[in-house]
């Protein structure tokens, strides 16, 4: 049986400049089954999780659930939920985290605060390894499940304490997908060992170009850049590329990529559909979803 991943190599379609946006992550334990929209179908109370969704939107916050990797059938509702907050801007990121008795005490946050890096003392820093959150949420896309689960549970097994399963990160037609704390780095098609590799270079302050889909804390056209320029120079410190964009009118970009060093490029995006027309996720039509495409690349 096909699926959109199958489809979606078979097209190779290119992973850059495809991760979620999300200046910063909110991310609630909840353990048991999940809905295809497990913010309202978890054991998750549905009225907080639709609050949460709402108190996040236009702040920049994305909120999913997260659980640890193994069999979830229905089971008692946990004592204390585990919560990570990560702000995934380059050079700016951090991760917190905390314990709550009931996710509803997360309404109390200030959402647009959080959204633009500033965590206001929330939980203690996070100390240890690099986070891997892996897509595998079943009943959103079955690619999902039959790729990500499997790769949760190796990673997990191999001994990495950090492995969560998560809802939800977009681009389902790349899995299996995975995000890694602390820099917000997406990753697709990955194999337990390519997987392994990321969290051996997050953990020492790089990011792999192979396998990456961009960084949740840019825009897509700024993926698109950041990726470019990685290729052309051989960068991968985390940290050591900023940038800035504007609109270029109908669908451009201008995006200036400085490096720590003092080395500047100016790199034009243009948006585009992807063609021919591919489902973004199982069962769904046929489409033409959006790509980002480098049109220039210049050092200045």
């Amino acid at each position: 049986m096909s699926t959109c991943a199958t489809l979606s190599r078979e097209l190779s379609e290119p992973l850059a400049a495809t991760a979620a946006t999300a200046t910063t992550w909110l991310l609630v334990e909840q353990s048991g089954p999940w809905g295809a929209k497990a913010l309202a179908e978890s054991h998750l109370d549905a009225a907080v999780g639709r609050a949460l969704e709402a108190a996040a939107a236009g702040t920049g916050v994305r909120v999913a659930l997260i659980r640890r990797p193994g069999r979830h059938a229905d089971c008692l509702p946990a004592a204390r939920h585990e919560v990570i907050v990560a702000h995934t801007v380059p050079g700016r990121g951090w991760v917190r985290r905390a314990g709550v008795a009931d996710p509803a005490e997360l309404l109390a946050l200030d959402f647009a605060a959080l959204g633009a890096g500033e965590h206001g003392g929330f939980g203690a820093e996070h100390v240890g390894g690099p986070v891997a959150l892996v897509c595998t949420n079943g009943r959103r896309d079955r690619c999902c499940a039959l790729l990500g689960r499997p790769l949760a549970a190796e990673l997990a097994v191999a001994g990495h304490s950090e492995v969560w399963e998560v809802t939800h990160l977009g681009g389902h037609r790349f899995s299996p997908t995975m995000l890694v704390l602390p820099y917000g780095y997406a990753y697709g098609r990955l194999t337990a060992e390519s997987a392994k590799e990321v969290l051996a270079a997050t953990a020492a302050g790089h990011m792999v170009p192979e396998w990456s889909r961009g960084c949740s804390g840019w825009e897509r056209p700024g993926q698109a850049a950041d990726h470019a320029v990685r290729l052309a120079s051989g960068e991968t410190g985390v940290d050591a590329l900023a940038l800035t964009q504007r609109p270029a009118g109908a669908g451009r970009w201008l995006v200036t990529v400085s490096h720590e060093d003092g080395r500047v490029w100016e790199v034009e995006i243009a948006e585009g559909a992807s063609e021919p027309p591919r489902p973004e996720s199982c069962g769904k039509a046929a489409g033409t979803p959006s790509r980002m495409t480098v049109t220039a690349l210049r050092e200045v």
